[in-house]
């Protein structure tokens, strides 16, 4: 199994819009974040993670150039907005509409920002065409599996995932927007060979874990190595390594883990 991380940053991004502070001026390119999202492919079967507002380009950087379906935790628009970018993954489908697995929230998102796109076919060749399906708790494939759980986000619940591959028996888990783990989340990604978590700066949020918290998830879960992801400008990426627990690792755009 090999997933990549496109995206580990903030519904701002980092650098930030007129930020003089010293990670948004950098020279370090792992504090360079765009919006979070994930690429993983289980098996020789590519399924993409969210689409941020960079996902074109996310794309063209990592060379990501198949894409056999397409998983929206949640609707927010770092989550969202880059869909309309999918259509390429349409056309190398030879027109045929991309099944888009998400919550009910996420469909309703989906719906409202791309009504054109909800269809058997594109209207037209370069179009975008979406078969909306709601996330089952364990989607079985010939690859491998993909669970999913529900995860507190604020007001609405986001989709928690782990992936086993087939082949190898390989397990990760990508737990992503949340301000906690409940416990049936725990439990589905003990045993994980890694584990991918929202840690999103050093100080409290109201819908977000912090590195506190996200550090506390990690070792109740128990995976050898745990990753934190959608950053914000708060955390400097060499100097935060310094300080996180043994096993827990700040996770950067472009961090590919082959499982």
């Amino acid at each position: 199994m090999e997933v990549i991380f496109l995206g580990t940053g903030t519904s701002q991004g980092v650098p930030m819009i007129a930020c003089p502070c010293a990670v948004c001026t950098s020279a370090d390119p792992r504090n360079h974040r765009t919006r979070a999202s994930i690429h993983v492919v289980m098996d020789g079967l590519h399924i993409q993670v969210d689409a941020a507002p960079e996902f074109r380009l996310q794309c063209l950087r990592e060379r990501v150039g198949q894409l056999d379906f397409f998983i929206l935790t949640h609707g927010h628009n770092d989550h969202v907005s880059g869909m309309d970018d999918l259509r390429r993954f349409c056309d190398l489908r030879g027109g045929r509409a991309l099944t888009v697995y998400t919550t009910d929230e996420g469909m309703s998102r989906v719906l409202a920002i791309f009504p054109y796109a909800i269809a058997e076919r594109p209207v037209s060749r370069g179009y975008a065409a979406f078969k909306l399906v709601y996330m089952p708790e364990s989607l079985e494939l010939p690859q491998g599996t993909i669970q999913s759980t529900l995860l507190p986000h604020g007001g609405i619940n986001t989709l928690g995932l782990v992936f086993t591959e087939k082949s190898s028996g390989r397990k990760f888990a990508y737990y992503s927007d949340c301000k906690r783990i409940p416990p049936e989340a725990v439990a589905l990604a003990r045993g994980a060979d890694a584990v991918c978590l929202d840690g999103l700066r050093p100080d409290p949020h109201p819908t977000h874990m912090n590195i506190e918290e996200a550090c506390t998830a990690a070792a109740e879960i128990g995976a050898p190595v745990s990753y934190l992801t959608h950053l914000t400008h708060g955390v400097e990426h060499e100097a935060w390594s310094r300080k996180l627990p043994a096993g827990v690792r700040l996770a950067h755009d472009g961090l590919r883990l082959n499982l």
